[in-house]
């Protein structure tokens, strides 16, 4: 015997609304909201699988394995950037080129999972491009030889991002036992360390990352010309 209620209409289930359809760009905002809200650890296949009710196997006509879907990450990421400085007219080169790559480095900052990464990944989309060109119209305004400027991009941006990866996540003691080594130094064995302690561990963050960055631009200016030639 039926027992089905004869006032109630079936639904088909083909009224499911259907789902969007896949594209890198649908794949890369989705990695980019786990990032946000679970760490890059989180972003993969299979986690981004479920995000967009598909299988794996799937995501890789768009996307061939992780480290091109961090380096992918990276790029949108990389819209955070401010790039105005090497948009103003007039000002201290030098200046606005620390300015846009400390920009580089909070954006790294504040997202300290993707900071480490960013070291072995290796973006090639609109947004990357877009400050490796602000990086070479600055250098290019001070006066930088072609090679120099090429070469010396790749510097900037490795000591930026080894600086955001050596401090993502730093506890505020994470050091202490680094500064208590090198206070303790003994001077017969590290006559040099124990001399310049204090030096050392002098200064702060950005005073550090200041002096970097004037260091590298100097030595750039200063450098012999790449042998690009036949290279």
């Amino acid at each position: 015997m039926n027992s089905a209620d004869p006032t109630r209409t079936p639904r088909s289930r083909r009224e499911r609304p259907a789902k969007p359809a896949l594209s890198r760009a649908g794949i890369v905002a989705a990695a980019v909201h786990v990032l946000r809200t679970e760490g890059l650890g989180k972003v993969t296949m299979r986690r981004l699988a479920r995000e967009l009710d598909t299988g794996p196997a799937s995501l890789y006509v768009y996307v061939r394995n992780t480290d091109e879907l961090h380096a992918a990450v990276l790029d949108e990421l990389l819209a955070e950037v401010d790039l105005s400085p090497a948009r103003e007219p007039g000002g201290e080169w030098r200046e606005r080129l620390t300015r846009l790559l400390t920009s580089y480095l909070e954006m790294l900052f504040r997202h300290p999972s993707l900071a480490r990464s960013a070291l072995t990944v290796h973006p090639a989309g609109a947004h990357y491009l877009d400050l490796v060109e602000a990086l070479l119209v600055l250098l290019r305004e001070g006066g930088v030889s072609d090679a120099r400027a090429a070469w010396g991009v790749d510097l900037l941006l490795q000591y930026a991002t080894a600086m955001a990866a050596e401090h993502a996540g730093d506890h505020p003691d994470s050091l202490d036992d680094t500064f208590t080594a090198i206070a303790t130094a003994s001077p017969a064995r590290h006559p040099e360390l124990a001399r310049l302690g204090d030096v050392l561990v002098a200064g702060g963050g950005a005073g550090r990352l200041s002096w970097g960055f004037a260091t590298l631009i100097a030595g750039i200016e200063a450098a012999p010309e790449p042998p690009v030639t036949g290279a």
